[in-house]
């Protein structure tokens, strides 16, 4: 956990042989955090008990707000469970503050072609901005807190001058390649940790490489997380699973 970034699934790569039964993430439910799905290959499809349906394709992202608390399910679609092909998925878990947790759940998914890119060092690097701004250029989703993330796609030998708020907390994760950040190698698969002593970053790509790179301040607030609920207190958790058991997350209809 680097507050307020609280968990990361990376989900492949695979291959999956035609007639599959695709993901395997059914109804479950959610309180008190936000969920950002990272479509790098395959497809996704969501659906959730606040009445949302959509599915991603590969290159989209997806952000879900759970607030409140809602049942979903991120399966994939039917073309794809028929068909097959390559499937590549991260799921970003967000906390949220005390003062949001129970906010009305919100929802939003868009295509690759609905998110902002910039190119950068001469066409060595491509950013797709997906939330709060990256060099000035604006993210796809309006969000509740003020949490900037970026997927970056790294040429080998690309490089980038990086300015980040001192007080920030930074998500360095690797997806593929070999970066090193401030003389500091990282290998795919691998998450950086920062202190919070400067604000520059230098980033260079030893192979082709795609980085999850993020930051935000911290909300430096007590987390007590179980299972799918992400709370204040064990009293507001034990709150949380009576009120998912009684109905309150919604309805849930096949």
């Amino acid at each position: 956990m680097i507050d307020p970034f609280l968990f990361l699934n990376h989900h492949g790569p695979q291959k999956y042989a035609p007639n599959n039964n695709g993901l395997p993430f059914g109804p479950h439910p959610h309180r008190g955090m936000e969920t950002v799905t990272f479509i790098l290959e395959g497809d996704i499809a969501h659906k959730d008990s606040d009445g949302h349906k959509s599915i991603i394709q590969s290159g989209g992202v997806q952000w879900m707000t759970a607030g409140s608390g809602l049942i979903h399910a991120e399966v994939s679609s039917e073309d794809f469970k028929k068909h097959g092909g390559n499937l590549e998925i991260l799921q970003l878990w967000l906390n949220l503050p005390a003062k949001l947790k129970m906010t009305k759940p919100q929802y939003k998914g868009f295509q690759e072609n609905e998110i902002p890119k910039i190119s950068l060092d001469e066409g060595k690097i491509t950013a797709q901005v997906i939330s709060g701004s990256f060099n000035e250029t604006k993210g796809a989703f309006q969000t509740l807190t003020n949490v900037n993330l970026t997927t970056l796609f790294f040429k080998e030998t690309g490089k980038l001058d990086l300015t980040v708020p001192k007080e920030n907390n930074i998500f360095f994760y690797v997806i593929k390649g070999e970066l090193l950040v401030n003389e500091k190698l990282v290998k795919a698969l691998n998450l950086a940790e920062f202190e919070n002593d400067a604000e520059k970053l230098t980033i260079e790509a030893r192979t082709d490489s795609i980085l999850l790179f993020g930051h935000a301040a911290p909300l430096n607030e007590p987390v007590v997380a179980r299972g799918p609920f992400v709370m204040n207190s064990m009293d507001e958790i034990n709150q949380a699973y009576k009120d998912y058991e009684s109905g309150k997350f919604g309805e849930w209809k096949e």
